[in-house]
């Protein structure tokens, strides 16, 4: 079976780090599945997902990593398509994908202690973001 849901989110941009671990989780009792995956995805190409230890330490290490590998600052051919300015977050949001697969058991998303599921939006502006949830299990 596969059930899906959706939920918006606001962001500020700029490699905003948002934990959405504890959404999805809602969805997900919402539904009769047991065992399964969820995959979780959004419609555009400057946002990403992961998982990591939601803690503010490590939220600036992964936004001083981005800087450091594809950096806001520099020109890139993609800004000459748009006027946007922001080839940095296609290339940033390329590099981890444009969505996870997390698995559950018992009606419970499988993350370790420490893990959460995050949404990275790197866009240089704010934006409304349309999450999207497919889960498919039994």
């Amino acid at each position: 079976m596969v059930v899906t849901k959706e939920f918006n989110l606001n962001t500020k941009g700029n490699t905003d780090i948002i934990d959405i671990t504890d959404e999805v989780g809602r969805l997900l009792k919402e539904n009769n599945l047991k065992t399964g995956i969820v995959n979780i995805s959004s419609p555009g190409s400057t946002v990403s997902f992961t998982t990591l230890e939601f803690e503010s330490a490590l939220v600036n290490d992964l936004k001083e990593f981005f800087e450091k590998i594809i950096p806001k600052n520099k020109h890139y051919d993609h800004d000459n398509t748009w006027g946007d300015a922001n080839g940095y977050a296609h290339l940033r949001a390329s590099l981890l994908g444009p969505s996870v697969t997390i698995p559950f058991e018992d009606n419970r998303l499988v993350l370790g202690t420490w893990q959460q599921i995050v949404l990275i939006d790197f866009d240089n502006r704010p934006r409304r973001r349309k999450i999207k949830l497919s889960f498919i299990g039994q």
